[in-house]
């Protein structure tokens, strides 16, 4: 499986963003239309009353030659949470997919905590506007912790296969200090749920469907899902749960698993053939991917230094 790289698409330092952000155009997600991509990403402002950030979705939309861009939204496309609810502080990712004449936007809200540093769950949004706008079904979440995923359900991928909703997730198996210190971090695997109308879910409760690589502290993130060639491919990004930062060794790397029955995943990295460039924009890390056909061709956008502060870039599967 050879990825060629096309180089980075989007960098946001360039473009004027909403709410007065100014870096981070992470997790993009695309929605088709006929003659152009749009893809959304989430973007920071500074929370002018503590100076920590906010995450905001935006779009920004390209010809299909991914070089051209035609617009980049003005506003977010979907306000922030309400005060105390799941998505208060921000919306990192959103997933999105058209069914029945409109337009499924499944948010991944986050809020701080005191303990710990932040709590997460899935939320879903519907856009009447052909993806400019989102509304909330409601303020709480359609997928959220429970009793044996406690914390940190999030990155909810979701697919319609037949007449079912699969949604491919993460869900946290807990927090810990791994030095005396530094603050306590967190590791999250992912799991699967299915619906039938894809907003009352049924989780596969606390089944890791990806074996880990790197032992039971490694962190799996971003599910993402094609077919190609009649056999499911999963592409998602892993680490280590702490020390990852600025430990290159340590960061976000790209994985991959496949799958005949959408129940038993085979890991299968090494066959992925993309990786880091050395002293380029993605020199240190890739993270965050999202693979989505096009005219034909299977591509790839994905993060890469600091977590997609610089902006994100593109792939395409050779035959």
């Amino acid at each position: 499986m050879k990825w060629r790289k096309l180089g980075k698409i989007f960098d946001p330092t360039q473009h004027s963003l909403p709410n007065e952000c100014l870096e981070f155009a992470q997790s993009p997600q695309t929605l088709m239309f006929d003659d152009f991509v749009r893809i959304y990403f989430s973007t920071r402002s500074v929370d002018k009353k503590n100076g920590k950030y906010l995450s905001h979705i935006a779009f920004v939309d390209i010809k299909k030659n991914f070089r051209d861009i035609m617009r980049v939204s003005d506003q977010p496309v979907i306000s922030l949470g309400k005060l105390g609810c799941f998505d208060e502080h921000g919306i990192f990712p959103m997933n999105v997919l058209r069914h029945n004449g409109v337009i499924y936007g499944y948010t991944c809200g986050w809020n701080r905590r005191v303990s710990v540093s932040v709590d997460t769950a899935v939320g879903l949004a519907v856009s009447h506007d052909e993806g400019k706008t989102f509304e909330r079904l409601g303020d709480g979440p359609v997928l959220a912790a429970s009793p044996h995923e406690p914390c940190l359900v999030g990155d909810g991928f979701v697919k319609v296969i037949g007449d079912v909703f699969h949604m491919w997730y993460i869900f946290g198996t807990g927090w810990k200090k791994f030095s005396a210190d530094a603050p306590p971090d967190r590791t999250y695997k992912i799991g699967h749920a299915i619906s039938n109308d894809g907003i009352e879910w049924v989780k596969e409760e606390s089944r890791q469907i990806i074996p880990d690589r790197l032992g039971s502290e490694e962190s799996q993130a971003l599910p993402t899902v094609v077919e190609i060639d009649g056999r499911h491919h999963m592409f998602f990004c892993y680490r280590q749960s702490f020390d990852f930062r600025k430990n290159i060794g340590r960061g976000y790397r790209i994985g991959h698993a496949y799958s005949d029955d959408l129940v038993d995943w085979k890991r299968d990295d090494d066959d992925l053939l993309l990786d880091v460039t050395p002293g380029d924009w993605d020199s240190d890390m890739l993270c965050y991917p999202h693979v989505f056909e096009c005219d034909g061709k299977v591509y790839l956008l994905y993060n890469g230094n600091e977590f997609g502060r610089f902006g994100f870039g593109l792939a395409v599967l050779e035959p």
